[in-house]
């Protein structure tokens, strides 16, 4: 499905995140609220005419781009992927303030399969068109090469999109709801005290120069009541909360141009290939004239996953097309106890090591996680006090531990299951037809991994079968 983090490379992971930033796009802030609450310096004393003329040079340079330093947004958000433009999204749906930071222009190539399921769909803003490069109707399993069966279904089971499109149309939802987006400058800290900090119902978000001559240039602070960081999974927002991470696995990917007689022999049709590593898979998503190909395993196996994914290319018969992009990325599973927020801040998506650790797939965790911070941060920003504050980001904790939490649970016992036997799952994926049924259903958005086991006793015991066996 969709792959999370991704810093692009010739199967090299990077230790940077790809979507901490922020830009030298020189957006403007919008004005203060009329309280004047909101606004660094402003005078409390009311609305005169010197009031009314600032309030009138402050419009004119939102509408001319130029930043307004006396600002303090409500929500800054951290990062312009899924998470990160749902985060912005539903922040500024409500009629809140709201900055969108990302390091790269858009739109950027991400490392990602680029699977939509169900959950991915139905968090999506309204009126949002996927843009997709295919549907998927049938499934191929295969068992390192072997035993290969293709399921077919009536109806699609998932979508298959290109990220920089997706995440590109995603940010322009944010835009319309009212979101300034800045590209290009990259976020080094967030503070919450210091003399950057002007009292404690705001961050400071330190942005870092870039570019010609950036070294002569001072940091820029941004001001908000509450930040969203959505940076990826080498987060810097996820380091001042204090993510801690139990699962990091290596994914290696390459996007193949092929002839259209290839292409169509894939259309419609996806390869799901467990692999010869503990926990390892690899996939072939078809987007029109290109396929995704790529693997995943735990990280520590890199020479070993890099020769699965040539072994699986040959395999495949791919060996002889020159891929357009080869790239590698680390997904990060977060551990069950790893804090979420701190402060007036907050984490989502990848930043906050959301994904399901089977699977490892990260996009319908990233837009859920997303929508849920951005409307908490919302809350954040309005909190007068530390106490309320942190009520509010108790209340986004348990929102994620409640559902994304529990999925991840799940998708932790059946990776423990997997790593042990992978023929066993695939005998049962390919053979035993209500296994194929409660597939089409979490594809298709009817229930979730955890609402599965939850509903269906059958499913516990099996489940619980399967863990007692070595």
């Amino acid at each position: 499905m969709g792959h999370g983090s991704d810093r692009e490379q010739k199967y090299i992971v990077s230790s940077e995140n790809d979507a901490t930033g922020a830009d030298a796009t020189g957006q403007g802030a919008p004005g203060a609220e009329a309280t004047g609450a909101d606004v660094v310096g402003a005078d409390a004393a009311g609305e005169d005419a010197t009031g009314a003329a600032a309030a009138d040079e402050r419009d004119g340079r939102e509408e001319r781009g130029e930043r307004d330093d006396s600002t303090v947004w409500d929500v800054v958000v951290v990062g312009a992927g899924p998470a990160g433009a749902s985060a912005a999204y539903a922040a500024a749906v409500s009629g809140r303030r709201v900055l969108l930071l990302e390091k790269a222009e858009l739109p950027r190539y991400k490392t990602c399969g680029g699977g939509i399921i169900g959950p991915s769909r139905d968090s999506l803003p309204p009126g949002f068109e996927l843009p997709l490069q295919d549907r998927v109707h049938a499934v191929t399993f295969s068992l390192g090469g072997r035993l290969a069966r293709t399921r077919r279904s009536r109806r699609m089971l998932f979508g298959l999109i290109n990220r920089p499109e997706f995440d590109a149309r995603l940010v322009e939802h944010a835009e319309k709801a009212g979101a300034v987006v800045r590209t290009g400058v990259t976020v080094s800290r967030v503070e919450q005290h210091g003399p950057a900090v002007p009292d404690r119902r705001t961050v400071a978000v330190v942005l870092s120069p870039t570019g010609a001559g950036a070294s002569e240039r001072a940091e820029e602070t941004v001001l908000a009541h509450a930040v969203v960081g959505a940076d990826g999974s080498a987060s810097r927002i996820g380091a001042h909360v204090g993510v801690r991470m139990d699962q990091v696995d290596l994914g290696l990917e390459a996007e193949i141009p092929v002839p259209e007689t290839v292409a169509e022999d894939w259309a419609g049709r996806v390869l799901i290939d467990w692999g010869p590593m503990p926990g390892s898979y690899g996939w072939v998503f078809p987007k029109g004239r290109t396929l995704t190909v790529g693997v995943i395993s735990a990280r520590g196996e890199g020479a070993a996953t890099k020769r699965y994914l040539e072994d699986f290319i040959a395999r495949l018969g791919l060996a002889g097309f020159e891929p357009d992009i080869s790239s590698g990325h680390l997904t990060r599973c977060r551990s069950d106890d790893s804090p979420l927020s701190r402060g007036r801040v907050l984490v989502c998506g990848d930043a906050a090591g959301l994904l399901e650790p089977w699977t490892r797939e990260g996009i319908s965790f990233a837009l859920r996680s997303g929508r849920l911070a951005g409307e908490w941060a919302v809350r954040i920003a309005e909190s007068h006090d530390a106490v309320d504050a942190r009520r509010q980001a108790l209340n986004y904790a348990f929102a994620i531990k409640a559902g994304l939490g529990v999925e991840m649970a799940v998708g932790r016992r059946m990776l423990a299951v997997f790593e042990r036997r992978p023929g066993l799952l695939h005998a049962i994926l390919t053979g035993f037809r209500p296994a194929w049924t409660a597939f089409t259903d979490i594809t298709r958005g009817t229930t979730t991994l955890a609402g599965l086991f939850r509903s269906h006793p059958l499913a516990r015991r099996a489940l619980d079968a399967l863990e007692r066996r070595k």
